[in-house]
């Protein structure tokens, strides 16, 4: 695929998306970083293993938000998602894990 589709998702859209159930989010991050620490309600599909046909299915009025440190591995997985036919795989959250634990938004451990 030439270029990819991408839909940059805000903190404040993301903290909402999770709070209604809109967003199921993926960190692509590995698996260490990962346990150091992950934002509630995500799921992992580490970019280094990463596998489009891991990803969920979204629910209906659902959509898929991918999630790295700082948006640039977001970005790449969007394009592995997209390039294996999955273009409901459209959305990141630009900031990542450090706008989220940044802005002082809960982060779970281990």
């Amino acid at each position: 695929m030439d270029r990819i589709v991408v839909e940059d998702v805000s903190l404040a859209e993301l903290k909402s998306g999770l709070a209604d159930g809109s967003i199921a989010l993926v960190d692509v991050r590995e698996a260490y970083e990962w346990d150091a620490g992950r934002i509630p309600g995500a799921s992992l599909n580490a970019l280094s293993v990463f596998d489009p046909a891991a990803l969920p299915e979204p629910k209906p009025g659902q959509r898929i938000v991918l999630h790295c440190r700082s948006g640039k591995r977001s970005i790449t997985a969007l394009g592995l998602a997209q390039d294996s036919g999955r273009m409901d795989i459209r959305a990141h959250f630009t900031g990542g894990m450090l706008e989220w634990a940044g802005a002082g938004e809960q982060v779970l451990t281990g």
